[in-house]
């Protein structure tokens, strides 16, 4: 056991009486479910079903949407499995929660104290953990290895400056990492960084180049359709801070007034997005209120969750959110590809360089500056032929991208008990 593993071990034993103090503060600035506390620190209210588990924990939103199609391809090769999926953000939570298939469950991930992850453990036994994307919690992994249970790294994303932080504890990095009997980055260079630390490379999988168009209520989509009549939709998919601004003002200079639907990755800024809209004189309408959309409407605020793709579904063109803020690194553009829209973006989008990258080069997405949206917006505004065959660009290239879940199962399959 390496020195900085025992520090480790022994400061997060000190600190546990601190821990559900720590919670209650976080519930009470919106960032845990106050309802769900229990599960940070170990506990279940769930029962675990009889049979082999395996469990699934990607941190947020992206990492946990992105095993969806694992966890059914999982369901359909494995009928007799349980699957538990957990996650630390309450939004990653709500959508869980409608999206999950009925073999499969959600709870609130433990905090990584000894005594958490002991309760934890005991309680769900799992068969093995597949671990999303990369988020190493020593407690966690190395009381699931001592367990006897199957590890798995998948899709894992490994920035250099993670690379960093790792290698000052190169020890701890080392042990923890050869504990995973089966290692996937998503690309070459995350690849490079884990065996430099330790780990053993299978290979490389990424899930979020995986997954079926996101789903719709045609009910809904029949109704939007009904509403928005004759006009065209342009929608602000996933928008942060200053976005939705930037946006709205490339929107606004179109001919025709189309109509400009924003859907912001987190809804709770609805209020400051819609008073933001309104000094500049724009009307907004808001689905969280059931306002209607009306031949008035300039801005329609999709402040729901859980309804991108319906929204996807109802757009000529789609503005993903992401790129033109600091410090998020880009959104999926998959996900608007596999519905056939078109799709731009701002520069920085780190996260996905390589799918912008390979898109940009199909002519199935553009990449613009911040400065640059509004004449962009304006001449594929213009072309709806040139945006309809970026779009089905955009659609042949997420649908090519099918070999990743039978390479997964392949060396999967073993670390599941029958």
């Amino acid at each position: 056991m390496s020195l900085a593993f025992s520090l480790y071990r022994g400061t997060t034993t000190l600190l546990e009486p601190l821990v559900p103090l720590l919670l209650r503060r976080r519930a009470a600035r919106g960032k845990e479910d106050p309802a769900r506390l229990k599960e940070r620190l170990g506990h279940s209210t769930v029962d675990r079903p009889e049979g082999p588990l395996v469990w699934l924990h990607g941190a947020s939103v992206g990492e946990t949407l992105s095993a969806l199609p694992l966890i059914e391809r999982l369901g359909r090769e494995r009928p007799d499995l349980h699957v538990l999926v957990t996650s630390g953000t309450r939004t990653s939570a709500e959508l869980l929660g409608s999206r999950l298939p009925a073999f499969a469950l959600h709870q609130y991930a433990p905090v990584d104290t000894p005594n958490a992850v002991r309760r934890f453990l005991d309680h769900w036994r799992p068969d093995a953990l597949i671990l999303l994307e990369g988020e190493l919690w020593p407690n966690l992994l190395t009381e699931t290895k001592a367990r006897g249970g199957g590890l798995a790294l998948v899709s894992a994303r490994f920035t250099e400056k993670t690379a960093d932080g790792w290698r000052r504890l190169r020890g701890t990095a080392r042990r923890i990492l050869a504990g995973f009997d089966l290692v996937f980055p998503q690309d070459d260079a995350s690849a490079r960084r884990l065996s430099d630390l330790g780990a053993s490379v299978t290979g490389l999988a990424n899930l979020k180049l995986v997954g079926a168009p996101l789903g719709h209520d045609p009910v809904a989509l029949a109704a939007l359709r009904g509403a928005v009549s004759d006009r065209r939709v342009i929608v602000s998919a996933s928008t942060h801070p200053g976005e939705e601004r930037l946006s709205d003002s490339a929107v606004a200079s179109l001919p025709d007034r189309p109509l400009h639907l924003i859907a912001p990755r987190h809804p709770a800024r609805a209020d400051q997005i819609e008073a933001e809209l309104i000094l500049t004189g724009r009307a907004v309408a808001r689905r969280s209120r059931g306002d209607p959309v009306q031949r008035s409407t300039d801005v329609y605020l999709a402040d729901t969750l859980g309804e991108l793709g319906l929204f996807f579904e109802l757009a000529d063109l789609i503005l993903l959110g992401g790129g033109w803020a600091e410090g998020v690194g880009g959104h999926n553009p998959l996900e608007p590809g596999r519905s056939g829209k078109a799709v731009l973006s701002g520069p920085s989008v780190s996260n996905w360089a390589t799918v912008f990258e390979a898109l940009a080069a199909d002519q199935a997405v553009e990449i613009v500056a911040a400065d640059d949206l509004a004449p962009a917006l304006a001449r594929l505004y213009s072309g709806p032929r040139e945006v309809a065959a970026m779009g089905q660009r955009a659609r042949r290239f997420a649908t090519s991208q099918t070999d990743v879940l039978d390479r997964l199962w392949h060396h999967l399959s073993p670390l599941i008990p029958q």
